[in-house]
């Protein structure tokens, strides 16, 4: 079969089309090679799409991302079916893939799995991930009904936070001499011990109380917003003991400060900005959000997120605060949590058990008497925790088995643990040993919540509250 004779124009055309640019494209290229750059700056960082020392950054956060999700779904599933929270799996599984049990059985595997130059990607995806799941715990806090328990949660919060960091403090005494050296004070040691004792997991306790439906009730609502306020003045001591280790007490205290007029301005200023906001939409928009409102919600949540991070508090309690601002039962709130819970559950929140796990090493607790010590720790930040919030909810009215389902509830350390203890470790307070003890405890105090909740609240009583 022959083409007709036209047929053969469009051919000839594109032939020699590709001809020529093959042609220009090698005539470019022999003269640059007799051009001549100037030498790379000094301290050029590596970028997500460069190469690494063993390859693209971009690949292998990809890759520690596709990994981490995998085998958090599959232990998610697992923890779940003996009853305790997905998210527990999660964090498993970023401790899994990190030198606790990966680089154990194959160093080779977990240096390819994420090396140490392109760690530092994943923990920017991990600190977006925990700042949008902050704004959507924020997003679905009732705040009506918080206010309504001010009396106790204002209890609760102040007990089941001074109490632990005086016995933290008091703990630092018996740990500093085994698991610290001469080169860092025992002042900083002892108030980031107590800040760890002290701290509340709220994102990891939020996750906790949805999915066994107890976080609309009024114990479960007192806990949250105890452990929130708690949160919220622990990363205010946070921002002291950082600059105690940093030895800069004035710009602690500035940050405090700072914190309170950001607060009276949210609650003065930007509050009623929202809900005129909220209105406007909630007229205007008869079904889910727009792509335009969604992208201004999100532009409000990192503004206000990176004010709170640029005054000395984390970045993640600026999400939160903005996510309580907008009432949860409206529209708005409603669709917003609805579109980007899947996204930042699945795929970002991940990414800081990852990045977590592979800076813990279960490991280097190689002796009978370190992990006596670790059960130490255990035992002892449990039970300061839970009397603490015990005695404050029984004196604040709540019955005994309310009160003890509230103690539980406060001694879930989990995610906000972690981000205390990684700022220690950055700041070379608390030693690599003493970090993984610190993370055995989260997970420990994370992992009894789930189950003691099934004996005091009951499905069957989970309505009597007082």
């Amino acid at each position: 079969m022959t083409l007709p004779s036209r047929a053969w124009i469009p051919i000839t055309a594109y032939a020699g089309t590709i001809a020529a640019g093959v042609g220009v494209f090698l005539l470019i290229c022999t003269f640059g090679e007799t051009l001549s750059a100037p030498p790379p700056e000094i301290g050029t960082t590596v970028g997500v799409g460069t190469s690494t020392g063993t390859g693209h950054a971009l690949f292998h956060v990809l890759l520690a991302l596709a990994a981490v999700i995998a085998l958090g779904r599959v232990l998610g599933k697992a923890f779940t079916w003996i009853g305790q929270p997905a998210v527990i799996g999660e964090i498993v599984a970023g401790i899994l893939l990190g030198p606790s049990l990966l680089g154990r059985i194959s160093p080779e595997a977990m240096q390819f799995l994420l090396p140490k130059d392109a760690a530092g990607h994943l923990g920017i995806i991990a600190q977006l991930g925990a700042i949008l799941y902050m704004f959507i715990v924020g997003l679905e806090l009732n705040t009506g009904q918080v206010r309504s328990l001010a009396r106790s949660v204002v209890a609760i919060s102040f007990a089941g936070l001074i109490g632990p960091f005086i016995v933290g403090m008091a703990l630092a005494l018996w740990l500093y001499p085994r698991f610290s050296n001469s080169s860092v004070p025992f002042l900083s040691f002892s108030l980031f011990v107590g800040i760890a004792v002290a701290i509340t997991a709220f994102p990891v306790l939020a996750r906790i109380l949805k999915e066994r439906q107890l976080d609309a009730t009024r114990v479960g609502v007192t806990a949250l917003g105890a452990a929130a306020l708690a949160d919220v003045v622990a990363w205010c001591l946070l921002a002291v003991v950082v600059g105690v280790a940093r030895e800069s007490m004035d710009g602690a205290l500035q940050t405090i400060l700072w914190a309170t007029l950001c607060v009276a301005g949210m609650l003065l200023i930007l509050r009623p900005l929202v809900n005129r906001f909220v209105r406007l939409h909630e007229n205007s928009s008869p079904t889910s959000p727009s792509t335009g409102t969604i992208a201004f919600v999100i532009l409000g949540v990192f503004l206000v997120a990176l004010t709170t991070e640029w005054i000395g508090v984390h970045a993640l309690f600026g999400a939160f605060l903005f996510g309580a601002l907008i009432p949860h039962e409206s529209k708005l709130a409603k669709g917003v949590s609805l579109k980007l819970s899947d996204a930042v559950g699945v795929v970002l929140l991940p990414a800081f058990f990852a990045f977590t796990g592979l800076r813990t090493e279960i490991g280097l607790l190689q002796t009978t008497s370190d992990w006596i010590t670790c059960a130490g720790i255990v035992s002892v930040a449990y039970a300061a925790k839970f009397g603490s919030a015990l005695l404050a909810s029984r004196c604040t009215g709540h019955g005994w088995r309310n009160s003890a389902a509230i103690g539980v509830m406060m001694t879930t350390h989990g995610l906000m643990e972690l981000i205390v203890l990684n700022i220690g470790l950055d700041l070379g307070v608390i030693s690599p040993t003493l970090f993984a003890m610190m993370v055995v405890m989260a997970l420990v105090t994370t992992m009894m919540t789930a189950p003691l909740l099934r004996v005091l609240l009951p499905r069957d009583a989970r309505i009597d509250i007082a």
